[in-house]
């Protein structure tokens, strides 16, 4: 399913989700179909699709995974060098990689040690948008939600530029399967101005579509180990 369109043809990046979305084409759009059912059945859809590519990537083995990882930081570090000369001085929000996301923690010291304003993202308050906390190599860490490292409470908050997006699944028109819990696309929603959000994922994740819901926000270019993708509106 694409996204509702404006009288250009480009998506606006709002769209609603079909019912029984398996069974109709991938291009159908219908903005008066939000209901309670559909959200359900495209939530059952995205959770199964959660679990398909997450076993997949953590098939891959060592070495192709370090190939893809090493690939990955090489192209961020071009991207960032052309669209924000190095973003020196910038805030830039990266993420502590889990559940087999690419490590791009040799990269986030190189960027600190060049000037960067390295940022982790962090859940402080259950449901609401996240907060972000300066991160310095070697600086002591906590525990946070789900486990994950993140800056201590004396980090200092800041607000990014320029941020990460780990993918589970993307598609080509650059929407972003996450892990369900709503907390990007809620920040996203919430920070003025918004940053320029880089998602990062394996090319073998890509999807069709994931039947965008009113809430999903687009991401402005979406990075694989084989290339980029801009979003429409900023190609």
């Amino acid at each position: 399913m694409s996204g509702e369109h404006d009288s250009s043809g480009r998506s606006s990046g709002f769209s609603s989700p079909p019912c029984y979305a398996s069974e109709i084409a991938p291009d159908y759009f219908d903005p008066m179909a939000v209901d309670d059912d559909q959200a359900r059945d495209v939530a059952r859809w995205r959770n199964a699709e959660r679990n398909r590519l997450r076993a997949e990537r953590q098939e891959l083995s060592v070495a192709d995974r370090k190939r893809i990882e090493l690939e990955l930081r090489n192209r961020l570090r071009q991207l960032l060098r052309d669209q924000f000369g190095g973003a020196r001085g910038k805030v830039f929000s990266a993420y502590w990689p889990i559940k087999g996301e690419p490590d791009l923690r040799p990269l986030m010291a190189e960027l600190h040690e060049a000037g960067v304003k390295v940022a982790l993202p962090l859940v402080e308050i259950k449901a609401a948008p996240l907060v972000f906390r300066r991160w310095k190599p070697g600086m002591r860490m906590v525990r946070g939600d789900w486990n994950i490292p993140v800056p201590p409470q004396d980090a200092p908050k800041v607000t990014p530029d320029i941020a990460l997006a780990p993918l589970v699944g993307w598609t080509a028109d650059n929407y972003r399967l996450g892990y369900g819990g709503g907390y990007f696309d809620r920040t996203l929603a919430a920070l003025e101005p918004r940053p320029f959000v880089i998602g990062i994922g394996f090319e073998a994740a890509r999807l069709e579509t994931i039947y965008p819901q009113p809430h999903d926000i687009p991401l402005n270019i979406v990075l694989t180990e084989v290339g980029c993708r801009f979003e429409e509106m900023n190609a």
